[in-house]
């Protein structure tokens, strides 16, 4: 299994306003430029699916796995003989609150997902959570 981790401490940000951005999956294309659309089909839990669009690829479907609301969520991308999930925590300190995201590929194929697709998503990761932050912030 390969996995990539970014993790960010930031002050004078609650979790809730991070989850509600985090959770409004058919907006995410306002706040992260390399998204073309996101659809999430019904509510933001287990088992339920979005349709994302990247703007440098295709269409691909991902089930929500885990929810804690307010804590974190991790989803789901099937591609043959691979899967990546994307974990998303969010953890309160006294005045702080960190956002960490890991992204891990597994699979037979997990090599060849991880060139094409997995080290992309992993390597936007800094410029996302910096964009989550400034969305949250203005929520």
């Amino acid at each position: 299994m390969w996995s990539r981790t970014y993790s960010k401490r930031v002050s004078g940000l609650q979790a809730n306003k991070v989850w509600m951005v985090w959770t409004d999956v058919n907006r995410w294309h306002t706040w992260q430029p390399d998204i073309e659309y996101a659809e999430l089909n019904g509510e933001f839990k287990v088992d339920n699916t979005f349709k994302l669009k990247p703007k440098s690829g295709p269409q691909v479907s991902i089930r929500i796995i885990k929810v804690e609301p307010g804590r974190q969520f991790t989803d789901l991308t099937c591609f043959p003989g691979a899967r990546m999930f994307g974990c998303h925590e969010f953890i309160a300190y006294d005045d702080e609150l960190e956002i960490r995201t890991t992204m891990s590929i597994e699979g037979f194929l997990s090599f060849l997902w991880r060139k094409i697709v997995a080290e992309g998503v992993a390597h936007g990761m800094e410029k996302q959570t910096e964009a989550l932050i400034e969305k949250a912030r203005s929520a």
